[in-house]
Order: structure tokens, then C-alpha cells, then sequence
């Protein structure tokens, strides 16, 4: 038996666009961003009236994702993995999400949301009203949550990283600030699954796409510096280019910004 659907719009949020940029969770995000519903479907009639609830359901598509996995590692400190079933992992079977996200307002077919864990461009399949008296149960078993309480670390900058994370960021780069708090904000990476590499004892590299981040491994980690993650030999002007982004590395390594050391 095959079920096929169809997306009913996409998140616009001018955002994160790969995974590891995404929050861990909703509640763990401080973002806005707009539902753009497909014309010629009347989904404006279909807003009627959900103007009202504080906050949706959204239910949306890990187009991201190739692959599921049976067992993951969640990202709360420990070093156990737990079935996906018992998970808010992406890695499913079939690869649907669901979250709970504030509603700001309805414009025509954009819907308004705050506080999201979802990448920009992610297909929606379906808005529901969060009913409070309904699918609120604070009282609830947390199963092996209850084991390890998962709390938002803050990630500092020193003004250096700050400034060349806003510089890249300006300059058509990825947003590197909100990788490295999504990336350093629940726990210490785990450099058997992410590109980490230990400087010394209180100072680790990690690796977002081409980029890297030097950051002390503190209780409150601190990103350092910012640097390219090509060599020198790689961004010779004759070198191979397939991400499309090393005339923006070779324009930073001019910029200024103090390099890792």
C-alpha cells in the first residue's frame, strides 16, 4: 500500500538550509519565518478561523534526509543510542516531521511563525491548531528523557569570530553564528559522527561545510576564530570548485580576520 502527497507550501525563513543547521528543537529556536502557501488551491479559505490559536502543528517533509536509521544518538550528552521511534530524530522511515511552533499572524496565504526548527525551503504537508486542553500533558513519563536533562547551553563569541561570522554572513555565506550555537548549544560534538579535531586540552576544531570553527570546550563554549576549510593548493584559481563558494574563502583570507592559532 503506497500513500502519495503533496506539499501544501514551503517555509521561507532566509535561514539555515542544511541540517546541522536546524534547531534541535522548536523551543530551543529564537527565529522567524513565513509558511508560503501554493496559490490556486483556495488555501486562503482554508486559514479561516486559525488566526486565533497562539500556536500550529506543522506537519512537514525531511526532504533533507536519504536515509533512515533504526538506531540514532540524540543530542543530549550521552553516548547511547535509542530507537528513532523513541527519538525526534529525522532519520525515519518515512521521513515526516511534526512541531509545534508559535503563530505571529496570517497575511493571504503566508502564514507568520516564530520559534521553528525547520530549514529553509521545507516542504509543508498540513497546518493544525495546537489545542492547549488537548495536546498539552506536562505531567506525562518522559521515558529515558527523564535520564538526562537536555538544557540550551550559550555559545560565546569573541568580537573576532562574531565579526567574521556577521562578515561571511553578509558576503552570501552561510550563517556560521547560528551553526555553531545549533552545533555547540545541547552538548560537546562527538567527533565519531561531525569533522572534530582536539587543538589541546581546553580548544577543539569543529567543521561546518568548508568552514571552521576553533572554540574552547568549556561548560560554556566559546568560538574563537573562524577559518576557511580549504588549503592554500585548493584555492589556487585553477583548482576545482564544486561547492561554488571559494571566491568568497578567498575574499575572507584577504579580509583581515584573525586566522586559528
Amino acid at each position: 500500500m503506497e500513500f502519495r502527497f503533496e506539499p501544501i507550501g514551503f517555509v521561507k525563513s532566509g535561514g539555515g538550509t542544511y541540517p546541522q543547521e536546524a534547531p534541535r528543537q522548536a523551543a530551543f529556536a529564537s527565529n522567524e519565518g513565513v509558511i508560503e502557501l501554493l496559490p490556486g488551491r483556495n488555501f486562503e479559505q482554508a486559514l479561516e478561523d486559525l488566526a486565533g490559536f497562539e500556536r500550529i502543528w506543522l506537519v512537514f517533509v525531511f526532504d533533507r534526509n536519504r536515509n533512515w536509521k533504526p538506531k540514532v544518538l540524540p543530542p543530549d550528552g550521552s553516548s547511547r543510542k535509542r530507537g528513532v521511534f523513541a527519538t525526534r530524530s529525522p532519520h525515519r522511515p518515512n521521513p515526516v516531521g511534526l512541531s509545534a511552533v508559535e503563530l505571529l499572524r496570517i497575511e493571504g496565504r503566508s502564514v507568520h511563525i516564530r520559534n521553528f526548527d525547520l530549514l529553509d525551503g521545507t516542504p509543508i504537508l498540513d497546518i493544525k491548531p495546537y489545542i492547549p486542553e488537548a495536546d498539552a500533558f506536562p505531567a506525562s513519563r518522559s521515558g529515558w528523557r527523564g535520564e538526562t536533562a537536555q538544557t540550551l547551553r550559550e555559545v560565546q563569541f569573541t568580537p573576532e569570530a562574531a565579526g567574521a561570522a556577521e562578515w561571511i554572513l553578509a558576503h552570501g555565506g552561510p550563517d556560521l553564528a547560528n551553526a555553531a550555537r545549533v552545533q555547540l548549544g545541547t552538548r560537546m560534538p562527538d567527533p565519531e559522527r561531525q569533522r572534530l579535531v582536539r587543538v589541546d586540552e581546553r580548544r577543539a576544531m569543529l567543521a561546518f561545510r568548508t568552514w571552521r570553527f576553533l572554540f574552547e570546550t568549556a561548560e560554556t563554549p566559546r568560538v574563537l576564530a573562524i577559518a576557511s576549510g580549504y588549503t592554500a593548493a585548493e584555492l589556487r584559481p585553477e583548482a576545482p570548485d564544486p561547492y561554488g563558494d571559494k571566491a568568497l574563502h578567498r575574499l575572507y583570507q584577504k579580509s583581515g580576520f584573525p586566522k586559528p592559532s
